[in-house]
């Protein structure tokens, strides 16, 4: 991208043939995957209809790529999260991380979106200082918990609730004050 003009620069949606830079650009950001697992993930959030993953391009070489799905929680109305944001070290402050933004709040608005999320790790201050250029306000500062869960021995089957608090639960049409 040295002598490109902005023209140059294209923005569409990923593919699996873009999984290798993609796996690369993820180990820019400090999560590495091997190619084949994200040509998977690429597959299965292809799938997803409330989510897209677009890339940047100049002459068919990638240089970027924004993650963005809607995200839906009880307590406040659905809006965009970019879930990851990711531009080549080659090539950071030439407008490539503006136009993968621009691509994720359109897709935002398309779906009747009011407002877009991002989340950056607090010692990001590069990103922060991006964010906030490109019109997002910090709002929080939070901290964020992760659980490593072991593999369920039947996906499709809870584990079943114990007796004890089974017994707490009023059945239909019974007494609760006759036990």
């Amino acid at each position: 991208m040295p002598n490109t003009q902005p023209d140059d620069l294209l923005a569409r949606e990923i593919t699996p043939e873009d999984a290798e830079a993609a796996a690369q650009l993820s180990e820019e950001l400090g999560y590495p995957v091997s190619p084949a697992e994200m040509k998977q993930r690429i597959e299965a959030v292809a799938r997803l209809p409330d989510h897209a993953i677009y890339v940047a391009c100049v002459a068919g070489t990638v240089f970027g790529w924004i993650d963005v799905g809607i995200c839906r929680h009880l307590q406040s109305e659905p809006r965009a999260e970019i879930g990851g944001l990711v531009v080549s070290s080659e090539v950071r402050g030439r407008g490539v991380g503006r136009h993968l933004i621009t691509c994720a709040e359109s897709w935002a608005r398309q779906r009747g979106l009011r407002g877009m999320v991002v989340r950056a790790q607090i010692a990001r201050e590069e990103a922060h200082n991006f964010y906030l250029r490109e019109g997002y306000a910090r709002t929080k500062i939070s901290a964020v918990f992760t659980k490593t869960l072991g593999r369920p021995s039947h996906p499709t089957i809870p584990a079943p609730m114990p007796v004890e608090l089974l017994e707490l639960i009023p059945q239909p049409g019974g007494d609760s004050d006759a036990r």
